[in-house]
């Protein structure tokens, strides 16, 4: 069985690191270069970075700015935000990123995903899915969180696995930032629905929190960010935390 992985997201709007609630109230936190090298040093499993506004302004990924950060980078990188094309998958990777998150360009067009499976491998593509509840259903959103596409997320998930994505990226907007916790119940239905693995995103406010998703939810991997950029809680202590709580942690 595959070791459960600690992944702090980092996204970046024009040239620092924020961080918000529900993708929205964006708060300053940092240059990214220096989050990076801390995170080295805290032993987390891989880094997720996302240019939250790259597709709402159809701009080209930071090639130059992605290449300076996988210098830094010891862990698996991935890397998102207004990818639309295999050319700009081909130069990230050339760049240093080790995998690419695709979002919106996968809506209008699903064999996107496919494309670049086959092209650059399963491994190299992490499908995000960004949702919100509406009327009791869990509905996928596009655009950093601005437009609704209309589709529920179960069903999304299993269409980006059979397109060929090595890993799902779920995150609930309404938890975003929030700090109380994963929603439990989506996560089981997709991970239930699905067999690559998928990645806890939004609410994780404390190291239980971080065991619940794996435990009760059924993630492979847990993502966070607020409560690394604005507690004192670390990705070494959550992880040695889980270990002690029977999950399978990698520890150095």
């Amino acid at each position: 069985m595959l070791k459960i992985r600690m992944i702090p997201t980092l996204l970046v709007k024009e040239t620092g690191l924020v961080k918000g609630v529900g993708f929205d109230s964006w708060r300053y936190v940092d240059t990214v270069l220096p989050m990076i090298k801390v995170y080295n040093m805290r032993e987390v499993d891989e880094l997720i970075l996302v240019d939250i506004e790259a597709t709402r302004k159809n701009q080209e990924p930071d090639y130059d700015s992605i290449k300076e950060y996988a210098k830094e980078c010891f862990v698996p990188f991935c890397v998102g935000g207004g990818i639309h094309s295999k050319d700009q998958v081909r130069e990230l990777l050339r760049s240093g990123a080790d995998k690419v998150s695709i979002n919106s360009a996968a809506y209008g067009n699903p064999d996107f995903i496919t494309d670049i499976s086959a092209t650059f491998g399963t491994q190299c593509v992490v499908a995000s899915i960004d949702y919100r509840s509406d009327a009791g259903k869990q509905i996928c959103y596009s655009h950093s969180g601005e437009v609704c596409e209309g589709v529920d997320v179960v069903e999304w998930a299993r269409i980006v696995e059979s397109k060929g994505a090595g890993e799902i990226l779920l995150t609930s907007i309404e938890r975003d930032g929030t700090m109380e916790g994963y929603d439990l119940e989506t996560i089981k239905k997709v991970t239930s629905a699905v067999r690559i693995p998928v990645i806890a995103s939004g609410g994780a406010g404390n190291y239980d929190h971080m065991c619940e998703a794996v435990i009760r939810g059924g993630a492979s991997a847990v993502a966070a960010a607020s409560i690394f950029h604005f507690t004192e809680q670390t990705p070494k202590e959550a992880k040695q935390y889980m270990h002690d709580k029977g999950i399978d942690t990698r520890l150095i």
